[in-house]
């Protein structure tokens, strides 16, 4: 083990308890993660207590992180899914990592996405295409 670089500059944990596993980002948490859900999800670690729980209403959390209302929702939502939160309506828990990372569905956002990923957009390329009609 190393000696510290700046010893009389040792981190203590005194009040909250912010800490972040290895694994975050050894195992793929990290990149699995948008901007604004590493934003939001390294906030609420850094002010929750040793079990994870923190409250802060909406907000301010936007207002903290400069994130507009539609996405503090998007990636609120998809840190939930990606079982790394939980949400009460009040309060937020940090949760433990789950053993993987938990893909969330991709949302279609534009029409290369609908183009791509949707099965009635194919379809109806396809329909289009070969020159039937679409009822």
């Amino acid at each position: 083990m190393r000696d510290p670089l700046v010893s009389n500059r040792v981190r203590k944990i005194k009040s909250s308890f912010a800490f972040i596993e290895h694994r975050f980002l050894r195992h793929g948490f990290w990149a699995s993660l948008s901007h604004d859900e590493l934003l939001l999800y390294f906030f609420l670690v850094l002010v929750a207590d040793r079990d994870g729980l923190s409250f802060y209403p909406y907000d301010k959390i936007c207002s903290l992180l400069t994130i507009d209302i539609d996405a503090y929702i998007l990636a609120r939502n998809s840190l939930i899914d990606k079982d790394l939160l939980a949400f009460d309506g009040t309060f937020f828990q940090v949760l433990s990592l789950p053993a993987e990372v938990v893909r969330s569905k991709h949302l279609l956002q534009d029409k290369a996405d609908m183009k791509r990923e949707d099965p009635a957009t194919i379809h109806q390329i396809i329909e289009t295409a070969f020159g039937r009609d679409n009822d």
